[in-house]
């Protein structure tokens, strides 16, 4: 359907699996974008793919790798695993209108850092994720974000 070039225009190192929303699928690439720190990108059922954020790193996040969610909404959730104010990762949502808004910004104390895998989100609407590193013996941690 699509085969990924990199550089500033596209996306390179799709290491998430991909959601499917009201008949289009949504990723994410750990490199390329405008400024090769990753992007969330859209590609309909005919391969045609639409770049909607690219990642910049700080305050941002930089190197999403794993698979996003999507609520009722339209809004899109995931994780990025390094960059934002600490370099430890964020925990983002992109609404409908492509504005990424940072939810959480991980410190890589107790919280945890790094967070690789996708996100799960309950019918409450509460996100819970692991972190790669970090936490009380620095080996990673669960995490919580209530709406």
């Amino acid at each position: 359907m699509h085969i990924f070039t990199g550089g500033v225009t596209d996306g390179d190192r799709c290491e998430a699996g991909l959601i499917l929303v009201k008949g289009d699928f949504y990723g994410t690439a750990s490199g390329g974008g405008a400024f090769d720190d990753g992007i969330i990108f859209k590609l309909d059922m005919r391969g045609k793919e639409t770049v909607l954020y690219s990642f910049a790193g700080s305050p941002d996040g930089a190197s999403p790798t794993g698979s996003l969610v999507a609520d009722g909404a339209g809004n899109l959730y995931g994780t990025t695993l390094s960059g934002g104010t600490s370099n430890y990762g964020t925990l983002f949502r992109l609404d409908g209108n492509g504005t990424l808004s940072i939810l959480y910004n991980f410190t890589g104390a107790t919280d945890g850092s790094g967070p690789y895998a996708g996100l799960v989100q309950d019918a409450s609407g509460n996100l819970y994720g692991t972190t790669s590193a970090g936490g009380t013996w620095s080996f990673g941690t669960v995490f919580k974000l209530t709406p």
